[in-house]
């Protein structure tokens, strides 16, 4: 066999190095056997279970030959059809997806896999973009290159596997097969159990905050391949274009881009830290009956009592690892007498409608999330003031069916309540909107009203959907 040797598959050239050179972008169990029938996703996806397996079985094992993967086509492909799935907007150098299916997406990605594989890949600053918060301040958002994120991603699908052995079933955010709904289940099935004393955390500012040394030591723990321990360094110290300035690259000792592709599999490997010293059998928090329950950097701990010497170890923890608690947000409660929130749902302890001795835990969705929906509602209205009526109740139904969708877990959150508000607000913004149609008033409103969009135009009328959802889970 030659030294180098060339492969085409489906119009993108992948280059297989012999053993002296030490880099493989091929391996034989992949390119040395017979045609396989399978797909390249469930290539993929074989070779992902194959990663978990090892790092489960092996707690110690170090991988040492993931490079290869990272620049093969089958991964490059997958990770465009990924990004292009999850859209989003272009980055510093302007090139929109439009752009680049318009110029041919085979070349896009035989371009990008021929700078990784002769190491002359290097990522392009990141955009950042501000974005407002709730409470009136802004987030900082890191937006990078579509080139950028389409590797990242091709990264990210070789290292996901391998960390997701290691991760604790207490950590629920950016985690396949597992979600929002995954941790209010946790935390209502914790709190029947009675662990009613709860420490809601916030942690200040933490994706700008994780110091990359200290990042690297816990990624070189299960990673030895140089080459990718490189590409996570220079996206970490990619620099940062902000109002036509730019500023960080090699100088920027931490923090990880909050809008990067790798930023949250990044964020979990750090914070996994807490959640071992959290769920380990014979620790401090595990003997006082101490259980976790954390989604990206939001988390809470629940117990039948939480002493002071456990936020004091908390505390500990946290500043060895460079990171703080917002003391403003972070408090300590007793969730049988007062109510606490988490990750847009309210638990509250209520009383019976049929029975004042009986109380039972109450989950649904908070004021903040109610109010975010509805100012959603009202800009939506007033940018489409002149949209046809049937293009109008689409986006309506668009944003009301996610809404409902994602706080509608069965047999453990009640949204009934909240979708009987938002019936009655959509009935007030519709009559508001088509009043200002005319000023004698709109013929169609007055003709059909809130009864006949939903029957004629197909509006989706909240309160109906809810107890179809209801139904299902029944």
């Amino acid at each position: 066999m030659d030294n180098t040797t060339t492969v085409e598959r489906r119009g993108i050239t992948s280059s297989v190095f012999s053993k002296k050179q030490g880099i493989f972008t091929l391996t034989e169990s992949l390119e040395m056997k017979p045609r396989s029938r399978l797909s390249d996703v469930e290539k993929i996806q074989l070779f992902q279970r194959k990663l978990y397996l090892k790092a489960k079985q092996q707690k110690q094992f170090r991988f040492y030959v993931l490079y290869d993967k990272v620049c093969m086509g089958r991964f490059l492909q997958e990770a465009y059809r990924r990004v292009r799935q999850n859209g989003g907007a272009a980055g510093v150098d302007g090139v929109t997806f439009e752009r680049i299916e318009q110029e041919g997406v085979e070349e896009f990605l035989a371009e990008l896999q021929k700078e990784l594989v002769e190491g002359t890949y290097r990522p392009l600053p990141v955009l950042r973009v501000l974005i407002p918060k709730a409470n009136g301040k802004m987030r900082p958002l890191g937006i990078p290159t579509i080139r950028d994120r389409v590797a990242q991603m091709s990264c990210l699908m070789v290292l996901s596997p391998i960390f997701e052995a290691d991760f604790e079933d207490c950590s629920y955010g950016f985690r396949p097969k597992r979600s929002a709904k995954d941790a209010v289940s946790e935390i209502k099935g914790l709190l029947r159990e009675g662990s009613t004393e709860v420490y809601d955390a916030d942690l200040s500012n933490y994706f700008d905050s994780i110091p990359h040394d200290k990042l690297m030591i816990l990624v070189e723990r299960r990673v030895s391949d140089t080459r990718v321990l490189q590409l996570i360094r220079m996206w970490l110290k990619a620099p940062v274009k902000d109002n036509g300035r730019i500023s960080g690259g090699k100088s920027r000792k931490q923090g990880t881009p909050q809008g990067g592709v790798i930023s949250p599999l990044l964020a979990n490997i750090y914070l996994h830290l807490v959640d071992g010293i959290v769920c380990k059998a014979e620790g401090y928090f595990a003997k006082a009956g101490i259980r976790i329950v954390r989604y990206a950097d939001d988390f809470v701990l629940l117990g039948k009592k939480i002493p002071a010497e456990a936020l004091h170890r908390l505390q500990t923890v946290l500043n060895r690892m460079g990171l703080t608690l917002n003391g403003e947000k972070s408090r300590l409660l007793s969730a049988t007498k007062e109510p606490f929130d988490f990750l847009g749902f309210t638990f509250r302890y209520d009383v019976s409608i049929h029975h004042w001795r009986y109380r039972y835990w109450n989950v649904f969705p908070s004021k903040k999330s109610v109010a975010r929906l509805r100012a959603k509602l009202r800009e939506y209205f007033r940018v489409n003031h002149p949209t046809r009526t049937p293009d109008l109740i689409a986006g309506i139904n668009r944003m009301t069916r996610g809404w409902m969708n994602y706080y509608h877990i069965g047999g453990v959150t009640y949204i009934r309540r909240a979708c009987e508000g938002m019936q009655y607000y959509l009935h007030g913004k519709f009559r508001r909107h088509y009043r200002r149609q005319s000023q004698r008033g709109c013929k169609l409103y007055r003709q059909y009203g809130y009864d006949g969009l939903v029957k004629r135009f197909k509006l989706l009328d909240p309160v109906e959907y809810c107890m179809r959802l209801k139904a299902v889970n029944a």
